[in-house]
C-alpha cells in the first residue's frame, strides 16, 4: 500500500472494497526508562476491513494495550512511537496534527478501556458525557444532544434511559458502565473501533451479552473492530482474524479457524494447549513453562526460544522473521513447516 506524503485530511467515508479500514505496518513503539530507551512494541503491521474483527492476542504484558494506545495517539508522555504507519482509510494518522487528530477522535477512531470506572468521568452525569460527542462533532443543541444520548441508552440496553441519564457512573453495575462506555465509542459510528479487554473483571453471562453487543453494532454499524484480549475462547467466537502478540511482536496471524485449527507457531501451540479441555479428572493441565522475557533483555535470537519445545541452536542467535505461509496467514517460526505438517 502506497502512503500519499501530501494526505493531511481524514477520509471519514467507507473505504473501497479492496483498501482496509485500518492498516498498521512496523508499528514500534519504545518506554523512556532510567536506564534508556526500551523497546515494548516492535515492527507490528497488521489491517481489518470494514464489518470485521481482528483479534490482538497474547498474555498480559505483550504489548496489545501499548500498541492500541499507540494507534489511538494516547501513549504516556514516557513512551513514543518511534517507526511505522498506522492508515485510517488511506490517511495515515500518525502524521497528523493534535487538533486534526482530536477531530479524528469519534467518527474515524474510537476506544473502549478495560476498567469503565476509571474511563468515565465521575462529576457528570451519564447523559452529558453521552451527550458531549454530538454537541462537539455535529454542532448539536443541549436538549437535541441529550435525546440522542437517551436514544444511544436505550440501544445499548440500559433500563429506563431518561431517567438514567441523570445518574452518576458509580450508581451503575459494572455491566451497565461497559455498556455505557460502548454506547459512547460508538455514538458517532467510527469507522474503526478499538476495543481493550472489554469484559474485564464481568462475570460470564455479563460478558456473554458485551460481546455480543459488540457484535450487533459491528452487523449494524460496518465497523470494523479491532478485539484486545487474552481469552481464546471469546477470539474463537468473536473475531475473523487473530494476530498473535509475543514479547511486542506478532508471532501468528491468519484467518481464526485455520490459525486455531492448525498452529504453525509453538507459542499459538502452547496457548491452545493449555485451555482444559477433555482433559481426564485428576490430570495435570499442560502449560507454557517459563515466563515472558523482559523488554529490557530480550534475547538475540528467538524471543520465545527459552520457552519453546522445538527450539534449536539456530533459534538462540537468529530471529526467525514474519513469513507467509499460505493464503492470508504468517508465521514468526523457524521449523513452522514442521508444526504445518504435524
Amino acid at each position: 500500500m502506497n502512503k500519499d506524503d501530501n494526505a493531511v485530511a481524514v477520509s471519514l467515508a467507507d473505504p473501497p472494497a479492496e483498501r482496509a479500514a485500518l492498516a498498521v505496518d512496523g508499528l514500534s513503539v519504545r518506554v523512556q526508562t532510567p536506564d534508556g530507551p526500551v523497546p515494548v512494541v516492535r515492527d507490528v503491521g497488521f489491517s481489518v476491513r470494514s464489518g470485521q474483527t481482528l483479534a490482538l492476542l497474547g498474555e498480559s504484558g505483550c504489548g496489545k494495550s501499548m500498541t492500541a494506545q499507540a494507534i489511538a495517539g494516547l501513549l504516556d508522555p514516557v513512551a513514543e512511537v518511534v517507526g511505522g504507519e498506522v492508515l485510517l482509510n488511506g490517511t495515515d494518522v500518525l502524521r497528523l496534527s493534535p487538533r486534526e487528530r482530536r477531530r479524528l477522535a469519534g467518527p474515524g477512531l474510537a476506544v473502549v478501556f478495560q476498567d469503565a470506572l476509571t474511563a468515565l468521568n465521575p462529576v457528570y452525569t451519564v447523559g452529558s458525557q453521552l451527550a458531549e460527542p454530538f454537541r462537539i462533532h455535529e454542532g448539536l443543541s443541549r436538549r437535541a444532544a441529550a435525546e440522542k444520548a437517551i436514544e444511544l441508552m436505550e440501544r445499548v440496553g440500559i433500563p429506563e434511559p431518561r431517567s438514567r441519564a441523570k445518574a452518576y457512573p458509580h450508581q451503575f453495575s459494572g455491566g451497565m458502565r461497559q455498556r455505557l462506555l460502548i454506547a459512547m465509542a460508538v455514538a458517532l459510528r467510527p469507522t474503526v473501533l478499538l476495543a481493550d479487554e472489554p469484559t474485564t473483571a464481568l462475570d460470564v453471562t455479563v460478558q456473554a451479552q458485551i460481546m455480543e453487543l459488540l457484535a450487533e453494532l459491528r452487523r449494524e454499524t460496518r465497523m470494523a473492530l479491532v478485539l484486545i484480549t487474552h481469552d481464546l475462547a471469546v477470539v474463537a467466537e468473536q473475531a475473523d482474524e487473530v494476530a498473535v502478540m509475543y514479547a511486542g511482536s506478532i508471532v501468528e496471524s491468519g484467518p481464526v479457524e485455520e490459525v486455531f485449527g492448525a498452529p504453525r507457531h509453538p507459542y499459538t501451540r502452547g496457548l491452545l494447549s493449555s485451555v482444559p479441555a477433555d482433559h481426564p479428572r485428576g490430570t495435570r493441565l499442560l502449560s507454557i513453562e517459563g515466563s515472558p522475557p523482559r523488554p529490557a533483555t530480550l534475547p538475540a535470537g528467538c524471543a520465545f526460544s527459552d520457552r519453546c519445545p522445538m527450539a534449536r541452536e539456530r533459534c538462540a542467535t537468529e530471529a526467525p522473521p514474519l513469513t507467509g505461509t499460505g493464503p492470508g496467514r504468517a508465521s514468526a517460526c523457524h521449523y513452522w513447516k514442521e508444526l504445518a505438517h504435524a
